[in-house]
């Protein structure tokens, strides 16, 4: 197998000192160094990566492609493809540290919301004494603490998310809340996967934010069994609404009735001042017309009958 030229390391070096590079950026350095177009030359495009990941492949790395699902973009960079206790050395944080972010990132992918964030009080108040429990596989009480963690201050703990924030482990969303950052995406894939946080089945990216379609490939969702669509008592009767037949004759009921009052009203000429007669049959008139509607809503039609015999 033939090395790789200046080209893979240029693209290499890009994205070890710059961070995850969005799909823009990195599209720009790749046209730099080759002269081409990602965009019409995807063949070139996935040969140059697919050549890189081979090489790297010996060293446990990739070069992997992620969704931010929070702004959408796509982007590429470094990962490690192992954790074991030698790649551990490599981080600059402490053991506190690496503890509140543990902690921070089962606190959003469990958020109840399944907005895929949290504030940033609930972020403060996260505990580290869980995250050691897992660490250690110890059972004891906080006596058996390290001490570190114990006296791991609300002060340290603003700090170290700060800086959480800064190195892309995590983001501030468009709400202002704390999410994952877009080297969670990349990186934790495995860990998504061993906490069963579901995926989609087309492109396999964690489903962090709930959405109905998944934010990587656009794919709709199928809807579980008992989840409302919003449109399902669209065409269903209301309770108070009777079969369409019998609203039917009781509207015609309803009409005749007037009919006559109205023909009354005409025969009767010029009006008069009111009497008890004609205020008695007024009302007596105004009882006919809804004694018409309630027999109409209760009784039913011929029609409605005949199709039940």
């Amino acid at each position: 197998m033939a090395p790789l030229t200046w080209r893979h390391h240029i693209l290499l070096q890009a994205l070890l000192s710059r961070g995850p590079l969005s799909e823009r950026d990195f599209h720009a350095v790749f046209h730099a160094v080759s002269g081409k177009n990602p965009a019409t030359h995807q063949q070139l495009f996935n040969e140059t990566l697919l050549r890189i990941n081979k090489d790297l492949a010996y060293l446990q790395l990739e070069l992997r492609a992620g969704m931010n699902q929070y702004d959408g973009k796509v982007y590429y960079g470094v990962v490690n493809n192992i954790a074991d206790e030698e790649s551990k050395l490599g981080t600059k944080y402490s053991v506190p540290q690496i503890a509140f972010y543990k902690g921070l990132l089962e606190a959003v992918a469990q958020e109840a919301g399944n907005e895929g964030s949290i504030t940033s009080i609930e972020a403060l108040n996260v505990r580290l004494e869980n995250q050691v429990i897992i660490i250690d596989g110890s059972q004891d009480s906080q006596s058996r603490l390290p001490t570190s963690i114990k006296n791991f201050t609300m002060s340290q703990k603003e700090k170290t998310l700060n800086e959480l924030i800064r190195d892309r482990w995590l983001s501030y969303t468009s709400t202002g809340k704390i999410g994952l950052g877009i080297r969670s995406f990349l990186d934790l894939r495995s860990w998504f996967r061993g906490n069963d946080i579901p995926s989609c089945v087309v492109c396999n990216e964690a489903c962090i934010k709930a959405s109905r379609a998944c934010p990587g490939c656009s794919t709709e969702w199928p809807r579980q069994d008992g989840e409302a669509d919003g449109d399902s008592d669209v065409n269903e009767p209301e309770e108070d609404q009777g079969p369409p037949a019998n609203r039917s004759s009781s509207r015609k009921r309803v009409k005749r009735v007037k009919a006559e009052l109205v023909e009354e009203n005409d025969n009767a000429g010029p009006p008069r001042r009111a009497t008890r007669s004609a205020r008695a049959t007024r009302s007596a008139q105004a009882e006919a017309v809804e004694a018409a509607q309630d027999a109409g809503a209760s009784q039913p039609t011929r029609a409605s009958t005949r199709r039940k015999k």
